[in-house]
């Protein structure tokens, strides 16, 4: 009887198991691997081969993406990874009966293979190397020590797509913003990211900080006043004048109201009061 007992409450317990196990939820896939960089000509590597001093190598890949090698001769490593060509390595001193059991390590010194132009409005311009594929551009953005304070929101993304020119306009912050990601788009070799200069409004008379001012989006007549400072004890919201440049040259003197939108090069002048 006791153990017709035991066998009752084991299936019990295993019938009271099974749904809560099926109820799991399966195991999230791993997330893909990142493609690895693929080598090619101006890249600068360095070969070492385990025990084996006379094999250690630091080369230059050429134009035409080869590299001589010891015992080997010419190998053309353009577009291999290091892996691959740690192994094409291997294999031929395997092969050729120069070392037994070669353990080859490859290190990439300088990356000038593939490189990405970033110009305009950020902290550190020039030319950056792309040390992985699929870099994106905020990562090229962040190597080049981000955007300057004078620098736009709209970021000019360029350079060659399956041989046809190619031009994208990326708005910065979008890309933070919920599925933004979808934008953040890789950076090529060959590739220009331009940080535009942020549009400015001009404001002058009587605030208390005359000068030029960054045009926030949206930014009103009331919001660019408060970034001046605000009015001097002599100045007037009557006397606002907004001095504004059309396509063909001319500038049209407006009176606007003080939640109008201002536009990039508006001058906007607060006159004295008379009274």
């Amino acid at each position: 009887m006791k153990r017709l007992a035991g066998l009752a409450f084991g299936v019990a317990a295993l019938l009271a198991w099974a749904p809560a196990a099926l109820a799991q939820p399966a195991p999230a896939p791993a997330a893909a691997p990142a493609a690895e960089y693929r080598i090619g000509p101006g890249d600068v590597l360095r070969v070492v081969v385990y025990q084996n001093p006379d094999l250690q190598l630091e080369t230059r890949v050429t134009d035409a993406g080869l590299v001589s090698y010891p015992l080997l001769g010419s190998l053309r490593v353009s577009g291999l990874t290091i892996n691959d060509l740690e192994r094409l390595i291997a294999d031929g001193l395997r092969n050729g009966n120069f070392v037994r059991q070669p353990q080859v390590t490859v290190a990439l010194l300088q990356v000038r293979a593939h490189q990405v132009s970033v110009l305009g409005q950020v902290n550190r311009p020039g030319r950056y190397p792309l040390e992985t594929a699929n870099m994106r551009l905020t990562e090229v953005l962040a190597t080049a020590g981000g955007v300057a304070p004078s620098g736009s929101d709209l970021v000019v993304l360029s350079g060659q797509r399956e041989g046809k020119p190619f031009r994208a306009e990326i708005d910065l912050p979008t890309l933070f913003a919920a599925a933004g990601g979808e934008k953040d788009l890789p950076v090529l070799n060959g590739d220009t990211v331009w940080v535009d200069r942020q549009p400015i409004v001009y404001i002058y008379g009587e605030v208390q900080r005359p000068g030029p001012m960054r045009l926030e989006r949206e930014m009103t007549l009331l919001q660019a006043l408060a970034t001046g400072g605000g009015l001097t004890l002599r100045g007037t919201e009557k006397g606002v004048r907004v001095h504004r440049k059309s396509a063909d040259g001319s500038v049209t003197v407006l009176t606007p109201g003080m939640t109008d939108k201002l536009r990039e090069g508006d001058v906007v002048f607060v006159r004295e009061s008379l009274f």
